[in-house]
């Protein structure tokens, strides 16, 4: 009999221990969790978004007439003076070259003027005789009417071709002064580039252009010597210490943002400051995100509500961090994002009771701003709620609390 009970002692202990150990691996355990007190406190909604800075009065500085636009002296960030810097100087433009049909042309239009003018001097050479002519005639039908010769009436007509002798004069020349400007416009025709060059550096025959406020050289948009047309732009002029700061915003947020809103300034390298809302612009535009899809923006103007102290380092179109506040409370009953879960259509949470179970608890919300949430109802300050709930969480499902 005790080499029977020895023989099976040994597989029915295994078997005991097997048993036992599958038990306990099945026996339900809470689940560890961590858990967070809902609580009152302050909160703020904004929407965060980066800005660049800008010059409030942008003075872009054209070329006021087409010309060959002398070096650009001027350096960015060089002091301007109003109606006193000279910031560009611009040139006659050199004329074309012509093709072989257009010289040909303006060499035959040349020609023509050469011959017009020499039928004009010997108009004037005729008109010179003719004139001599009349006054003879004249000055002998004087002496004879005089003497009782001849009537009267002969007197007066020599009188009135004298008068139309001296008209023809003075048509004759004024030919003459008509055909040399032809010719002298026929010979400006056939000026080349390379015959004008360097006729037209005399500072009386340039245009001068001035910034018309003080400030500094913003940009060079035109620096090198060239050819330009009337009205490209030049220079980009205005005041650094007048600045503001431009947010595009989603137009989704920008209904939520009001005037005189107060605007958290950071990230600019420098030390925090803060602004205000001046202008919500009413004109949408389409803008590509970084990941391809379309979204309808709109632009945010922030004035600073004090002179910032930046020394000067902060300049037009310079990168910064502004956080736009669209609703605050002092005192609200909040939970971080994290405990939320949709259940159904509503948003819920796991309570812990007493009893260390969890419990789904919907709860009605308010503001949310990306790291807490308003809650408006379904839940009172102090409970306890599960803070990331895993898949292991659920109704009636024992916990755990971590470091409890």
């Amino acid at each position: 009999m005790s080499d029977v009970i020895r023989r099976f002692a040994l597989p029915v202990v295994l078997i005991a221990g097997i048993a036992g150990a599958m038990a306990w691996a099945l026996w339900p355990h809470p689940v560890p969790v961590d858990v967070v007190a809902a609580a009152r406190g302050p909160m703020t909604v904004t929407v965060d978004k980066e800005g660049r800075t800008r010059v409030k009065d942008l003075y872009v500085i054209s070329a006021p007439i087409p010309g060959r636009l002398t070096r650009i002296e001027a350096e960015v960030g060089d002091r301007v003076a109003a109606r006193d810097t000279v910031l560009a100087r611009i040139l006659p433009s050199d004329p074309s070259f012509h093709d072989r049909r257009t010289q040909a042309e303006l060499e035959s239009r040349v020609r023509g003027a050469e011959a017009a003018l020499s039928l004009a001097r010997a108009d004037v050479t005729r008109a010179r005789a003719q004139l001599a002519l009349a006054k003879e005639e004249f000055e002998r039908a004087d002496r004879l009417a005089k003497q009782g010769t001849v009537p009267v009436a002969q007197l007066d007509r020599a009188r009135a071709e004298l008068n139309s002798r001296r008209a023809d004069m003075d048509r004759a020349r004024a030919q003459i002064r008509v055909r040399t400007f032809e010719l002298e416009t026929a010979n400006a025709a056939l000026i080349r580039p390379t015959d004008a060059a360097g006729k037209a550096s005399d500072a009386d025959c340039c245009v001068h252009v001035r910034t018309p406020v003080d400030g500094q050289v913003l940009r060079l948009l035109a620096e090198s010597e060239s050819v330009v047309r009337a009205g490209e732009p030049l220079i980009e002029v205005g005041d650094p210490g007048k600045q503001e700061i431009v947010v595009d915003v989603l137009s989704a947020d920008a209904v939520k943002i009001k005037l005189d809103a107060e605007v958290r300034i950071s990230g600019w390298g420098g030390p925090d400051f803060t602004g205000t809302v001046r202008r919500v612009e009413p004109y949408g535009f389409t803008k590509v995100s970084a990941l391809g899809i379309e979204e309808q923006r709109v632009n945010v103007l922030v004035d600073f509500s004090a002179p910032p102290d930046t020394g000067g380092r902060l300049g037009h179109g310079f990168r910064a961090d502004t956080k736009i506040v669209v609703w605050q409370s002092d005192e609200v009953l909040q939970l971080p994002v994290g405990t939320l879960f949709r259940d159904g259509g509503d948003w819920a949470v796991y309570v812990v009771g007493e009893d260390d179970v969890a419990r789904t608890r919907r709860i009605e919300l308010g503001q949310v701003n990306g790291v807490i949430a308003e809650v408006l109802g379904g839940l009172d300050a102090g409970a306890r709620v599960i803070e990331h709930p895993g898949d292991q969480v659920g109704d009636g499902v024992a916990v755990a609390v971590r470091g409890g």
